[in-house]
């Protein structure tokens, strides 16, 4: 039984495979078998003209469904030729009775990744699940030799090189068209680097019985979509503006003002009753004449802010917000408002300055704010997005948004969501005041914090894909605020 929405970690994948492996009589052959057919008719499904392959084998299980995939090419007349380093012979049982098979019906095997030049097409079935670190040289060489090849690539259950626990590369790592996930779908795979390598991700179930997935669980859930309509029904037809929430936006330093007003606007294209903004002075005539639904308010200290304050029902704190003396004192008053708080941009620096526990709060960090959060480099952030956004949801007890490819939300004691959505057309300056508006927006709607944080994302997401319809590259985050509105009455 196959789990979509289930993404599993590497530990529990190899449970499953044992428990599998066990109910089908303990001989691991079986699932071998299936995981090579199914690989065989990817192949088929999406390559029906590849005539010449060349199957990269490593010397583990993957290896092994790589061999059977071979034979069965084979089989069907094509010139298949298997490929693996010298010295690197199967070291499974199964793996060994694969690569029997293979040579007893003829199949060729090479040792010179030069044979990958006239290739239609190149399976990867190196490394799989197995792969701990980088790639020792030898094996670096022969992924580069793969990716410099101009066959499309399909990979066996993951990318070589690809951790399919946290999606980083720590090496050299194949980049594959299309990659053929067995039994589960794994975490690592949908954040982070990982999304540079894997391309399209398919999930083969393979049968197995029902059994075999007793005892266990997804280490995150995969969320598209599908999940919006649950989450944001049909308004009632007597519905009013107080039913919709109010969300107070605060920020607009001097020279930030588009900033907070972005995000003004994704609130109310979002849904949002009522959006107030607190800014300075000299942003509220621009500000109303651009978007004179929104109640902006100037504020020049945080005296003038408490009434704004105590009629919102969630507060989006931080879009162009500054980190100076004005910024400090916002900051401050909107903590110590007791107000639910979307807290972004320079509002996490600040919080970054004087760490403390927010439990009333979502964060919605980039990996280099998240990295200032932590007290770590943004590459450790990077390595391991699950293990990021659980970090900081602890020491701020807060829910988390862990923005970028493959957006994590996190929060404490519940599962993370991978948001399925996005492009790199987002990578622009004012996505995240637009994210904030619209998170703010859903929770004073009435979504719990850590429903509002996923569902806002990935609204957020969607309306990225959309608007990026017509070119990823000069994308603006105002392009998306039309889309936000549609998306928004799924």
């Amino acid at each position: 039984m196959n789990r979509p929405a289930g993404l599993f970690a590497t530990d529990t994948a190899r449970r499953i495979d044992a428990q599998a492996t066990a109910a089908l009589g303990g001989d691991g052959w079986a699932l071998m078998q299936r995981a090579g057919q199914a690989a065989w008719h990817c192949a088929l499904q999406y390559w029906p003209q590849a005539r010449r392959i060349v199957v990269v084998c490593g010397t583990g299980n993957n290896g092994g469904d790589g061999y059977v995939l071979a034979r069965l090419a084979r089989q069907s007349g094509r010139p298949v030729r298997v490929l693996h380093l010298p010295g690197a012979t199967p070291r499974t049982p199964s793996a060994q009775r694969a690569c029997t098979e293979y040579l007893a019906a003829g199949g060729p095997v090479e040792l010179s990744p030069a044979c990958l030049a006239d290739a239609d097409l190149i399976v990867d079935a190196l490394f799989g699940i197995g792969l701990a670190g980088a790639p020792d040289a030898p094996a670096a060489a022969l992924i580069a030799a793969m990716n410099a090849a101009p066959a499309p690539v399909l990979a066996l259950d993951v990318p070589s090189g690809v951790d399919a626990d946290t999606g980083a590369a720590a090496g050299a790592a194949v980049c594959a068209e299309r990659v053929l996930q067995f039994i589960v779908a794994h975490r690592g795979l949908h954040t982070g680097a990982a999304l540079a390598h894997a391309g399209q991700r398919l999930l083969a179930g393979l049968e197995v019985p029902e059994g075999a997935f007793v005892g266990t669980a997804p280490a995150a859930w995969r969320w598209e979509r599908t999940a919006l309509p649950r989450l944001l029904p049909r308004r009632s037809r007597t519905a009013h503006k107080g039913e919709s929430g109010h969300v107070a936006c605060v920020g607009g330093n001097h020279g930030t003002g588009g900033a907070v007003m972005l995000c003004a606007e994704a609130a109310l294209r979002s849904g949002a009753g009522l959006a107030s903004v607190a800014t300075r002075a000299v942003h509220v005539a621009p500000l109303l004449a651009r978007c004179p639904e929104a109640m902006v308010q100037a504020v020049e200290d945080a005296f003038a802010l408490v009434p704004l304050l105590a009629r919102a029902d969630v507060v989006a704190l931080g879009p162009g917000l500054g980190q100076d003396a004005w910024a400090q004192r916002l900051w401050r008053a909107a903590l110590d408002s007791g107000r639910p708080l979307v807290v972004d941009a320079d509002a996490l620096n600040l919080l970054a300055s004087s760490p403390q526990p927010v439990p009333a709060a979502v964060l919605t960090p980039h990996p280099g704010e998240a990295a200032r959060l932590l007290g770590v480099e943004t590459a450790v952030v990077q390595a391991d997005r699950f293990a990021a956004a659980q970090a900081l949801a602890a020491r701020f007890s807060a829910v988390v948004v862990l923005k970028g490819a493959g957006t994590v939300v996190a929060a404490p004691a519940r599962r993370p969501r991978v948001i399925a959505a996005g492009n790199p057309g987002m990578a622009v300056g004012g996505m995240g005041d637009l994210l904030t508006g619209v998170v703010a927006a859903l929770w004073a709607q009435g979504l719990d914090a850590f429903d509002a944080a996923s569902a806002g994302a990935l609204l957020h997401a969607l309306a990225g894909d959309a608007a990026a319809a017509d070119g990823e590259r000069g994308l603006l985050p105002r392009d998306l605020l039309p889309h936000l509105r549609t998306l928004a009455n799924p």
